[in-house]
């Protein structure tokens, strides 16, 4: 088996394209007034965040890295290294992606360490940057298990992988409107990413891809952006600050609030650790879908319409 393998840091190389790019955005806006808008506070706990972001890596990468290489020595499978087999763990770490960026939206476990990258109310380039601290905890390592097994190196997963986070950095931009049909047809674009960081209730859960949004309509999330609605970016309820410890901790707080008020089942303390944002014990909050009816009833004209498709008919 192929057992000593490497591949480059493709996202460290990345980061001068990062930064020449947020540059060159910051100066469109600032010309054009257009395209977006800077908040110095807010940028700067974005990137902060990805500082954050990079130093749990290398602190904690060991842990994704080591369990992926058991997986290695157990596996009968070696696909080899061509340039074929690349692409193919490229396509289907993408659909990984998918999967666990859906999980990190609908389980709450999964979301306290992804709300961080929807906190900005803002939607520039340096959002992109505003990565978790603490995505080992969520243990969604497990969903790249099966791609080891299937006979993928652990660094050429870990390389595709990079490759798909580099995509998704342009992406974070209202400085490009709509590409071209046929690449906003099978490609993730800043209008499809757009959509997927909105607090609209049209928008919620939508548009999970990380570089194939063909992946979306296969499994129904899709929903295009609307010229006549547009994003309001952020949380459904706001956490106001700029502080990054708060930023990166505060769902993991909630959670464990939530989870020890007295008086609870043991199976409603679980609940808040694994049912999607917004729900309760006693149904005092709102999950996505009761956020939709309830806009669906002061909007009945909307039943149906991309974002409420599966609300139709409902009470």
């Amino acid at each position: 088996m192929t057992d000593q393998l490497t591949y480059p840091d493709v996202v460290n190389f990345a980061v001068p394209f990062f930064i020449a790019a947020i540059l060159a955005e910051l100066v469109w806006i600032m010309v054009k007034r257009r395209g977006g808008r800077y908040e110095t506070r807010d940028a700067l706990t974005s990137l902060l965040m990805g500082a954050g972001n990079v130093a749990s890596g290398i602190i904690l990468g060991f842990v994704a890295y080591g369990f992926f290489m058991v997986l290695w020595e157990i596996t009968p499978l070696d696909l080899g290294t061509s340039v074929w087999v690349v692409l193919l763990c490229f396509v289907l770490d993408d659909l990984r992606y998918y999967w666990v960026h859906r999980f990190g939206h609908r389980i709450r476990w999964v979301w306290a360490s992804h709300v961080n990258h929807h906190s900005s109310q803002h939607y520039n380039l340096t959002t992109a940057l505003r990565q978790t601290w603490t995505g080992t905890f969520t243990f969604m390592m497990l969903v790249r298990a099966p791609l080891i097994l299937l006979g993928f190196h652990p660094a050429m997963v870990l390389f595709c992988g990079g490759l798909n986070l580099i995509y998704q950095f342009w992406i974070h931009t209202e400085a490009i409107g709509r590409m071209p049909r046929w690449f906003e047809a099978v490609m993730n674009t800043p209008s499809h990413h757009r959509v997927h960081h909105g607090r609209n209730p049209r928008y919620l859960d939508a548009n999970y891809a990380g570089v194939f949004i063909i992946w979306d309509k296969m499994f129904g999330t899709f929903v295009p952006e609307y010229e006549k609605e547009k994003v309001d970016y952020g949380l459904v309820h706001n956490i106001g600050t700029f502080n990054p410890l708060r930023v990166a901790f505060h769902e993991w707080v909630a959670i464990w609030r939530d989870a020890t008020q007295p008086g609870l089942r043991l199976r409603d303390r679980l609940m808040y650790c694994v049912m999607p944002p917004g729900w309760s014990h006693d149904g005092s909050r709102s999950m996505s879908d009761g956020i939709k009816r309830r806009h669906l009833e002061a909007h009945p004209e909307e039943a149906g319409t991309p974002g409420f498709t599966d609300m139709a008919g409902r009470p």
